[in-house]
């Protein structure tokens, strides 16, 4: 689903992390290139980026991710090869990704964290409103929770973060948020955020995911934020200072998407992703969803 929103225009994607969840696979290859089904997770959300309208994407990298230059560039000796056989679905399925937008790199340099990632893209940016997809997350493309968040943060002029509910055991592994209802959209009002609380201090069990609209103004603030929580320079702690604030571009909102999301920055989600995209696609699902059954049945002997 395309947005006709055109106030923001541009997404940032911060995937400079080293990926020690998936050692040894990542060793030399970069976490975002880990393939789900047929295509590497970070081509997911490029394409989740580009359907909104989102054709700038910046990519905040890291050392020893060259690979996902390469892979949204032009390959010619591989282009011609598969031309020269004829085969044109392979052919094209290859030049999706050269084509998919005007994506632009930049290092990180020093792994500070991810508010210091986003802050690496203020030049790129500019003074307008922009989307913040992070790499370990991959949304289900039939949901619209990026395009909701666009049409919330236009509606409001400040920031906008997306929310998931969680078992408040696994509350200290996220950023919660203390809210408020806000309109009769089922949105909320972000009076305060928090990185990381151990279950006993959390003010919610809604969880912050790698989902963000955000206005201009939390480059200011990041400037000014110190090292928090791990010694990093926490995005949360820049929106704490946004959702407490009554200038222009304060206030945080939040979207509570109940759709289908994956971390592919987990084992067990990333599995689980396979599967599900697996089973939605025309040519493996069929095949997938009547070996499953057996497959399962099997388990339990």
């Amino acid at each position: 689903m395309t947005s006709n929103n055109c106030t923001v225009r541009k997404a940032v994607i911060p995937v400079a992390g080293l990926g020690t969840r998936f050692l040894p696979a990542t060793k030399a290859m970069p976490k975002e290139m880990l393939p789900v089904v047929d295509k590497p997770a970070i081509q997911y959300v490029v394409e989740e980026a580009v359907n909104v309208g989102l054709h700038d994407v910046l990519m905040i990298t890291g050392r020893n991710k060259r690979a996902l230059e390469d892979h949204f560039d032009r390959v010619p000796a591989l282009e011609a090869t598969l031309e020269a056989k004829g085969d044109t679905a392979k052919l094209e399925s290859i030049q999706v990704a050269t084509n998919l937008g005007d994506i632009h790199y930049v290092r990180q340099g020093d792994p500070k964290g991810l508010g210091h990632a986003v802050l690496r893209a203020k030049q790129h940016v500019g003074d307008e409103p922009f989307a913040v997809l992070l790499g370990d997350d991959l949304i289900n493309a039939q949901d619209t929770l990026l395009s909701d968040m666009i049409d919330l943060q236009a509606r409001t002029g400040g920031s906008v973060v997306a929310l998931i509910e969680v078992e408040p055991s696994q509350i200290s592994s996220y950023g919660c948020a203390d809210v408020e209802p806000f309109g009769d959209d089922g949105f909320v009002k972000v009076k305060g955020l928090v990185e990381k609380p151990a279950a006993a201090d959390a003010p919610s069990n809604l969880a912050v995911i790698g989902r963000y609209v955000l206005h201009p103004a939390v480059f200011e603030v990041l400037e000014k934020t110190e090292p928090g929580r791990g010694g990093e320079i926490q995005l949360t702690d820049a929106l704490q200072v946004l959702a407490e604030g009554d200038g222009e571009g304060s206030g945080v909102y939040g979207v509570v998407f109940r759709g289908r999301r994956y971390d592919t920055g987990d084992k067990l989600s990333y599995l689980k992703a396979c599967v599900e995209l697996a089973c939605d696609s025309e040519d493996l699902g069929p095949g997938l969803r009547e070996w499953l059954p057996g497959f399962a049945s099997r388990l339990d002997k």
